[in-house]
Order: C-alpha cells, then sequence, then structure tokens
C-alpha cells in the first residue's frame, strides 16, 4: 500500500509455502477436515466474542440482550466465513479466511449505540456496509491514501485505545470496590496463563493461549465464588437467528462514525487475501481481492440484519495454514458451519456472556496491546522524517486525547460528538487528512529530522 512501488502486485505468483498438503480447492478426509475446523475455530473464537462482550458492557446491556447478541455474532461469524470460502457469484475469494466481529467498530460502536441505541448501531452496522461494497470495487486506487504510515497509526490506535477499557475490566465497575485485591488476583491469573503458553507452549497451547488464559479463569473464578452460572442453566438449549429483533434506525453521523471503520477493514482485508494467497501458494489475484471486500461488505450487511457488529476478515487464523499445511477453504467453511451451530445455542452465549470482567481484561490488555505493537511494527518501513512524525505525533495524539479525556467534546453538536467519540476515528481522520494535505518532502535531506 502507499506509493506506487508498493501497490499490490495484481497478477504475480507468490512464493508461498512448498509444503502445502491440501491446497485451496482440495478435500481432507472428513474427521481430518473436522479436526482442522476446530483448530480454526479455537484460534478465533476468543476475539469473534471478545467484540460483542465489549460494546455491549460499555453500552450496559442486560444479560438477556448480552447472550442474545454473543450468539448471533458466532452465527453471523459462522455464515460470513461460509460466503467467503465456498463463493456465491462474485461474493467471496473462495479462500480459506475466517471472518467475524472486528475491534476496529468497538469504539465507533460504542459511541453509535450510547447515542442511538441498539438500532442505531445495527443500523449503523447496516447502511454503512454498503461503503465497503462500493469500495470493492476501487480496490487498487483505494492503495494510495494506506501507505504503513497510515495503516500503523490506525492500527496502533485500535490497541491503544482500547487498553484503558481492559484496565477497567480489571478493576471492575463497582467504585467502592475498584482495583480490588481479588479482581487483581484473578486477571493476574490470566495474563500469566497466556503469557506462559505463548511463550513456553507448543502448537495449540501456543495458538490458543488466549482461549486457555479465559478457561483457567473461569475456573478460577468458580472457586472464588465469582462465577454464577444460573444463566447458563436457565438458558433454552435453542434459539434460532431473530432478524431485526432490535430493528435498525439510519443516522447521518452514526453512518459517519462508521465510515472510516470501514475503509480500514477494506484495506485490512486486502493485505489479509494477500497474505492467504501467500500462505496457499497462489497467485496474487486482483479479482479475487475484491471479491473477498465484497464478501466482507455483504457479511457485515448480514450482521447488521441479524443483529450483531461489522465482521470482517480474522488475520490470526492465516497463520494456521502454513503450520498444518492445509489450505483446503472447505476445511474453513466446515469450520463457519460449527460456528453457526453455535450460535444457535444460547447456552453457549449465555456461558460467555456471564464472563467476570477481571478475566476479560486480563485477556483484553494482551489482546489489545498486541494489536497495538501489531500497527507499531508497521513504522518499521516508515522513515521518520518532519512530514511523517508531525502525521504520527497529531493523530496518535489527537486519538489519545480523546480516548482518554471525552468530555473534551461535551460541548460539540452531537453528530460530531458521535463521529470524533472515538479515538480510533479521531486518530485515522486526521492521518489520512494530514497524509493528503501535507506535501512530501522533496528529498531525504531536507526531510531529514535534527540530530
Amino acid at each position: 500500500m502507499g506509493d506506487a512501488k508498493r501497490e499490490l502486485p495484481i497478477s504475480q505468483k507468490t512464493g508461498g509455502n512448498p509444503e502445502i498438503k491440501y491446497r485451496v480447492n482440495d478435500r481432507p478426509p472428513f474427521f481430518l477436515s473436522i479436526a482442522l475446523a476446530i483448530q480454526h475455530i479455537l484460534a478465533a473464537f476468543a476475539g469473534i466474542v471478545a467484540v460483542p462482550l465489549v460494546v455491549n458492557n460499555a453500552l450496559g446491556l442486560s444479560l438477556e440482550d448480552n447472550t442474545f447478541i454473543v450468539s448471533t455474532t458466532l452465527f453471523v461469524a459462522g455464515l460470513a466465513t461460509v460466503i467467503q470460502a465456498v463463493g456465491i457469484g462474485p461474493v467471496g475469494n473462495r479462500l480459506p479466511m475466517v471472518m467475524g466481529t472486528d475491534f476496529t467498530f468497538v469504539g465507533p460502536g460504542i459511541a453509535v449505540g450510547s447515542a442511538f441505541g441498539l438500532p442505531g448501531y445495527f443500523g449503523a452496522t447496516f447502511f454503512g456496509s454498503f461503503i465497503e461494497i462500493v469500495l470493492s470495487r476501487f480496490i487498487k486506487p483505494l492503495q494510495k491514501f494506506f501507505p504503513p504510515l497510515i495503516t500503523g497509526i490506525v492500527i496502533s490506535s485500535i490497541g491503544l485505545t482500547m487498553i484503558p477499557i481492559s484496565i477497567d475490566w480489571i478493576g471492575g465497575y463497582n467504585p467502592e470496590t475498584y482495583g480490588s485485591l481479588q479482581d487483581l488476583l484473578l486477571a493476574g491469573i490470566v495474563m500469566a496463563v497466556i503469557l506462559i503458553l505463548n511463550q513456553k507452549g507448543k502448537g495449540f497451547l501456543s495458538s490458543g493461549a488466549i482461549l486457555i488464559g479465559i478457561v483457567v479463569g473461569y475456573v478460577v473464578a468458580f472457586f472464588m465464588g465469582r462465577l454464577d452460572l444460573n444463566p447458563v442453566s436457565t438458558a433454552s438449549w435453542l434459539m434460532l437467528p431473530n432478524p431485526l429483533r432490535y430493528g435498525l434506525a439510519f443516522t447521518l453521523s452514526g453512518f459517519l462514525a462508521f465510515l472510516p471503520a470501514y475503509i480500514v477493514t477494506t484495506v485490512e482485508t486486502i493485505g489479509g487475501g494477500v497474505l492467504v494467497l501467500k500462505a496457499c501458494d497462489e497467485e496474487v489475484d486482483g479479482d479475487k481481492l475484491a471479491s473477498g471486500v465484497l464478501a466482507d461488505g455483504v457479511g457485515s450487511l448480514l450482521a447488521g440484519i441479524f443483529q450483531c457488529g461489522p465482521n470482517t476478515s480474522f488475520s490470526q487464523n492465516i497463520g494456521i495454514i502454513p503450520l498444518t499445511g492445509g489450505a483446503s477453504r472447505f476445511v474453513v467453511a466446515l469450520a463457519g458451519v460449527i460456528l453457526m451451530i453455535t450460535g444457535v445455542f444460547p447456552k453457549i452465549g449465555a456461558l460467555v456472556a456471564i464472563m467476570p470482567s477481571p478475566v476479560l481484561g486480563g485477556a483484553g490488555v494482551l489482546m489489545f496491546g498486541m494489536i497495538a505493537v501489531g500497527g507499531i511494527s508497521n513504522f518499521k518501513e516508515v522513515e521518520f522524517n518532519r512530514r511523517n512524525s508531525i502525521i504520527l505525533a497529531m493523530s496518535l495524539g489527537l486519538g489519545l486525547g480523546i480516548a482518554f479525556r471525552p468530555n473534551l467534546l461535551s460541548h460539540l453538536p452531537e453528530q460530531l460528538r458521535v463521529i470524533f467519540g472515538s479515538g480510533m476515528t479521531t486518530a485515522t481522520l486526521t492521518a489520512i487528512f494530514l497524509n493528503i494535505v501535507l506535501p512530501e518532502s522533496k528529498t531525504k535531506k531536507e526531510a531529514a529530522l535534527p540530530e
């Protein structure tokens, strides 16, 4: 992305992995396919359910609403995965890409949901999806607006602006007991398990460290008397999807708040498509990239109808392909079917919804921190001259400032508060604007910062 020399190689043979055992259109044996599919689910599960938990907790939803939205999130993630992997006409790149809810939309989602309720949130999800559907027709021209500097700012701002939320989860929401030793201990145990497994574990123990850490947190919370299983026992066994349960409400400010997030996920899906094609030892094909972005948009459109947050591709699952040698899209489609099945069992949604906040906080600190690190890694390709340094400083400064002190916008009109109420949105819009209006330095010598 970025200047002409960094544009996506639309028709270029990738190096790929020569050890691929099952290629994109191969069908592994059934039981092996199930094992590989479950591995994909375990890699993505924590990320899929974390987003609705973050938004739902911030909006103060009831346990019933929380359970419903978590269940619907799993169902739609599975449906979007099947559409992406199998393909329907021009929709879907027919590659092994797992889909799910995305942290990019957490900040805008909380801002829109706080202002306009669930109908406004799901309305922004539905109507905003057409942004990505349209952008799927303009993949190549879009790249120039997202050089490594901008993508680094966008991704790192997502993680950095979410860390204070995870700290509040650890502390709990009761001012009288905020930061209690029990909460700190519970979160610390979860973080310790994740760190140890991530560094010392192998195979699933390493790739599934977050999920295992959360499970350990549940067990410890149970013995601490912090886990109320009653909502799980009272939840029904089966609940079919209920489209438009809360309705859709179109608001211009909600739509505009989701605009930069949809642009960002478009770029992420392009990058994910390139990576998965390389991992599968396939040619990088512009039509496949466009079809993948179109499926992204259609998945988010369905998310609005079924009432959950926008969907996009999950990059963490791409790493499973070279590890297992399994690049079959039918394995990922099977994973999507399994996710859809889990989404119609409310007991699973209730079990996720009752997660004690310190457990989610312990995992959240690391998840959000790693997102920030992923963004920062983009900066290694950036020359920090005067222009680029000022873009980074102003974008992150404003984004983090709004995240830490949202009351700064209290006197703005409501529509502007909704648009800029997310630190990620503020950072993204600032970075894109400055990247367009600030001229590139003519020579590296002119641009160099003083020693």
